[in-house]
Parts: structure tokens; sequence; C-alpha cells
């Protein structure tokens, strides 16, 4: 029990040192040079979690449709700042088969009523998970919040953004996963 307080103190001390910087140093941070551990090609790892409102999902149970996994916490302003293009993509092209699947890093939250009202405020529609053990952040060896995964419909990692994510690279992601985009159809992820 203590080493778990202990390791939650230390994550709070590392997450306010790099939020006490500037913001251009922020996103330096969030964004580095890649992500160690998420490859392009690969099939995406697997992922069960519970459901904001209840029930489990399972990553895998997802296959047949697109799928747009980010990784966020309540607390990580670049995360409040990506939302609402989260939002308004999953708007813009849920009827052709797109799952966006949140998974907040509820391990990290002081409690699970601060992501309902998150929720609420952005009027998400779309997949809220909670991982209360840090499972998925060291399934996909996550370094920083958010990182966004594109996964197209076979299970397999197309492309991934490390920081808080424009609705412009939202939209060269998605052209990675839907034929839609992927065609021209569509110039942005954006209503």
């Amino acid at each position: 029990m203590h080493m778990t307080i202990a390791r939650h103190a230390a994550l709070w001390l590392v997450m306010a040192g790099m939020l006490s910087r500037s913001d251009a140093s922020a996103q330096r941070i969030a964004k580095g040079p890649g992500i160690p551990g998420i490859v392009t090609g690969m099939a995406a790892p697997d992922i069960e979690l519970p459901r904001l409102g209840g029930g489990v999902v399972k990553l895998s149970e997802l296959r047949g449709h697109p799928v747009v996994i980010t990784f966020w916490g309540t607390w990580c302003p670049p995360c409040r700042d990506e939302f609402p293009v989260l939002v308004a993509a999953h708007r813009k092209y849920r009827e052709t088969g797109l799952e966006v699947v949140a998974v907040n890093q509820r391990d990290q939250e002081l409690n699970t009523k601060d992501v309902q009202a998150f929720v609420a405020h952005y009027g998400v529609e779309f997949t809220v998970l909670l991982d209360a053990r840090g499972r998925s952040r060291r399934g996909y060896r996550l370094t920083a919040l958010p990182t966004t995964v594109f996964v197209d419909s076979a299970g397999v990692i197309r492309t991934f953004h490390g920081g808080p994510i424009s609705a412009r690279d939202l939209a060269r992601g998605l052209a990675t996963i839907l034929p839609a985009v992927a065609g021209g159809a569509q110039s942005s992820a954006g209503p």
C-alpha cells in the first residue's frame, strides 16, 4: 500500500515539474522523437477495461471497425485541449463505423467523479474506459499523455501521435484508417 502511495506521489511530482515549464517546452517533451513500444504495422495490444457507466470493453471485440484510441487524464491540459477535436471527429465519422475509445488513466485521477464531469463538460458520446491500474499505459509503453493511436479495422496500428493532436493531425491519422478520408473526400476532422 505504501509503495503505491509513493509511486503515485512521485508521478505527481514529475508531472508538476513538466507542467511548470512553458507550453512550448511541455509540448516538446510530450511529442518526443517517437513512442517506444508502439510500432506501425503491428497488431494493437488488446485492452480489456471497465467502461465509464458500466460494463467492460475489449479492444479486440471492435475488430471490423477503424478505431482511434486516445490515452488521457482530466488533469492533463493538452488532453483538455484535444477533446473537442476528438468529439467533432467522432460525430463526423461515426456513421462510417469509426469507434473512438478514450482510455482514462484512472490510477492518476483523484476520483471517478472528475472523469464523469470531464466527459459531461465536453459532450463525449464515444466509449470511455477506466484504467485503474495503468495496464494499458504499460501495454502500449506510453511515455506521455495524451497519446493517440490509429488502429485499422483488422486491428493493426497504422499510425500514432504523441502529445496534443490538432484537427489537421487527426485528419492525417484518420486517413490511414478511413477510406473516405484517405480518398480525399474529407479534408479535416472538424465539423
